[in-house]
């Protein structure tokens, strides 16, 4: 039997090599196997030089991840990669799964995670300051959540008067689903909260727009879009956008 190597699943970041941690990128330098999305391995080319590649499309994670797997248990070093941070909305959760599946004898080593910059973290620093309070993260993707319980979570967030950041907003297929939430939060917020909208963070393609809770659908909204909605602190300021801490109250001894 071939000796066992590493799996070891990376965060990327949000698409610039810049953004990329000096961790991630060894990792990836010292691999023998690069195993992503097919638009995530051509953002990190330079780097995969002799490198087998194992590369699929949307909808094939699970393909891609077992055959990653594969690869390690044979003894080859592999690494996976994420956008963002492979532990949020990313890989780590289905490559461990599937190697907590196999027999403990036939499983390669899991070289843990490796954390990125995620977009959500990436659109906050476009947009200023508006994650500086409590924040909940859904994303409205139902492709592996049923939309009720999506709804439920954002009625949650908004009720709870969380900022509310969302992932995958609106896609071809999936228009509607967007202008329901904003309806949920508008029951709890005033129809001018600011909403900030972040498509392609720190990649080349960037750009970014600050509307309202009433407004904000009608702007270009994709899959590569990051939404997000201010709490009823939130203001917007010279262009930016500011939750306020609470900082002033403390010095004000309120």
């Amino acid at each position: 039997m071939a000796k066992k190597a590493k799996i070891t699943v990376v965060g990327l970041g949000p698409g610039s090599l810049l953004d990329m941690t000096p961790r991630a990128r060894t990792a990836i330098e010292a691999a023998e196997v690069v195993a992503g999305y097919t638009t995530y391995i051509r953002l990190i080319e330079p780097l995969l030089s002799n490198k087998e590649i194992i590369g699929t499309g949307m909808m094939h994670e699970i393909d891609r991840c077992r055959m990653a797997v594969a690869a390690a248990a044979s003894g080859k070093e592999t690494v996976v990669v994420s956008s963002g941070d492979a532990g949020v909305y990313g890989m780590a959760g289905l490559v461990l799964e599937l190697i907590l599946q196999q027999k403990e004898e036939e499983r390669p080593l899991f070289g843990g995670t490796i954390a990125g910059v995620s977009a959500v973290n990436a659109a906050a620093s476009v947009l200023g300051a508006p994650l500086m309070h409590d924040f909940a993260v859904i994303s409205l993707s139902d492709l592996l959540t049923p939309w009720e319980l999506i709804r439920k979570r954002a009625k949650m967030a908004a009720a709870g008067d969380f900022v509310v950041a969302l992932y995958n907003p609106k896609s071809r297929k999936r228009v509607h689903h967007i202008e329901e939430i904003r309806e949920i939060l508008l029951q709890y917020r005033r129809p001018e909260t600011p909403v900030g909208i972040v498509t392609a963070a720190s990649r080349e393609q960037e750009h970014n727009i600050i509307s309202t809770l009433a407004d904000f659908t009608k702007e270009e909204i994709n899959m590569f879009s990051l939404v997000i909605i201010g709490n009823s602190q939130t203001y917007v300021k010279e262009g930016w956008m500011i939750t306020p801490r609470g900082y002033g109250r403390k010095e004000a001894g309120l």
